[in-house]
């Protein structure tokens, strides 16, 4: 008699019901908004405050250039020697006092410039000033050599280089970061999904050995049987746990961004300040249809198909290893020398999507790795928004399968016998013997 729904939903139900995964079911959600909320509201009301700063500027070549903002007030001194400058931006409470030396050419004067302060500086703040300082200055040397600075700016011409395919298909520069962050995104999912609920499996394992309920159990039902039911309960325990916290979480973000007024993900005004400096004035309107642009070129029905494929398949795969862990030890401290070899291919498939995909999606260490079982699922989730062929996604998730089929063979031998046995830890050369049984 086949008992696997029943034990898949007696699984389902064990794990949903149990007050721990209540508990943090419904409180990961709270303490993550919480937590981003915190630090949103510190970052507002850093981001409120006006910073007076004080500018001496001796040269006389510079102090135009300071122009009052929403958060920066600068207040030019005149009349006064450096050390008078200093008492005075200290007695005033100002952020910190901008000094330019008067010297004989622009590049002493460059070479001659401090920033004093109580404490540490902000980083955006100091970059700041020195972008405003480098253009005046660049432009002041320009006119000293007799160069008209307006021509040389009117002659300025931005190339951005259009990318096509071969085929006609339009694509941007930006289009590969969206496409690698796509990718991060899954294999991390999924990289993450497999450590939590890969634990929880062999753990579920290990308790139920330790508790003896399993003998019980196994005299009605087959070990291939009760493994799977526990690796598809738990694993669907684990997806009802996951979208509580989408759905909970979007909501709670949304009740905290409205009754506390924070823009919970808003980019503070000094990193924009220093992100407009770094692109050289950019228009931002035309990033963000590019970023648009990017957005309708991901294959997203492949992407979709081919993320829930390589998902389950991945995490069944790792999820049977895991219950054979749990099966072999009988405690989670005995489980150490088996996690290890289970989670290097998972880190090396990180690292291999990470330092290898964005820079060649289609070269021989991106394509063979995202063929390998242990790191295709990882990897494969990370090319396919460059344009995987069709054929090469299917290949992979052959294997994939066939893999974890015989995967679940192999995790069953040594489940069917570990299962039962109390009192010792086993080595490689026992299980090896288990498989044979």
């Amino acid at each position: 008699m086949n008992h696997l729904p029943l034990i898949i939903k007696r699984e389902y139900l064990t794990k949903v019901k149990n007050k721990s995964f209540i508990i943090m079911t419904i409180l990961s959600p709270i303490i993550m908004i919480v937590l981003v909320a915190v630090v949103a509201y510190l970052s507002q009301l850093n981001n409120n405050k006006v910073r007076t700063i004080s500018v001496l500027d001796e040269s006389g070549l510079v102090h135009e250039v300071f122009k009052n903002s929403d958060n920066t007030t600068y207040n030019i001194l005149e009349g006064m020697s450096l050390e008078e400058a200093k008492i005075f931006s200290n007695e005033s409470a100002s952020y910190g006092l901008l000094h330019i030396s008067k010297l004989d050419s622009i590049e002493a004067v460059s070479d001659h410039i401090k920033f004093y302060s109580e404490e540490s500086p902000s980083l955006t703040l100091i970059s700041s000033l020195e972008g405003k300082l480098e253009k005046t200055f660049t432009n002041l040397k320009l006119e000293q050599q007799g160069i008209d600075v307006d021509l040389i700016n009117a002659s300025r011409i931005k190339i951005d280089i259009a990318q096509e395919s071969f085929e006609g298909e339009k694509t941007s520069k930006l289009d590969s970061f969206v496409k690698l962050g796509f990718g991060i995104a899954m294999g991390y999912l999924l990289f993450m999904f497999i450590i939590i609920y890969g634990n929880m499996i062999m753990r579920s394992v290990i308790e139920e050995k330790t508790s003896r309920i399993i003998e019980v159990i196994i005299s009605s039902v087959k070990p291939v049987q009760l493994m799977l039911g526990k690796i598809i309960g738990t694993s669907l325990a684990g997806v009802t746990q996951f979208i509580i916290w989408m759905i909970f979480g979007g909501f709670l973000m949304t009740v905290v961004s409205l009754v506390l007024g924070i823009e919970l993900f808003d980019t503070t005004p000094p990193q924009q300040e220093l992100m407009q400096m770094a692109s050289g004035g950019s228009d931002f309107g035309f990033y963000f249809e590019s970023f648009k642009a990017a957005l309708q070129n991901l294959p997203l029905m492949n992407l979709l198909f081919a993320f829930i494929l390589f998902f389950i398949s991945g995490y069944l795969l790792y999820s049977s290893l895991y219950a054979a862990i749990g099966a072999a030890v009988d405690n989670e401290t005995d489980t150490q020398q088996f996690l290890f070899p289970i989670m290097m291919p998972l880190i090396l498939a990180v690292y291999i999507g990470i330092f290898t995909v964005i820079e060649d999606p289609h070269g021989t260490v991106s394509t063979v790795f995202s063929f390998i079982p242990l790191t295709s699922p990882v990897v494969m989730l990370m090319r396919i928004p460059f344009g995987v062929p069709l054929w090469q996604q299917l290949v992979s998730l052959l294997i994939l399968i066939g893999t974890f089929m015989f995967t679940v063979w192999f995790a069953a031998k040594i489940y069917r016998v570990g299962i039962l046995m109390y009192g010792k830890k086993p080595s490689y050369k026992e299980l090896i013997k288990w498989i044979k049984y």
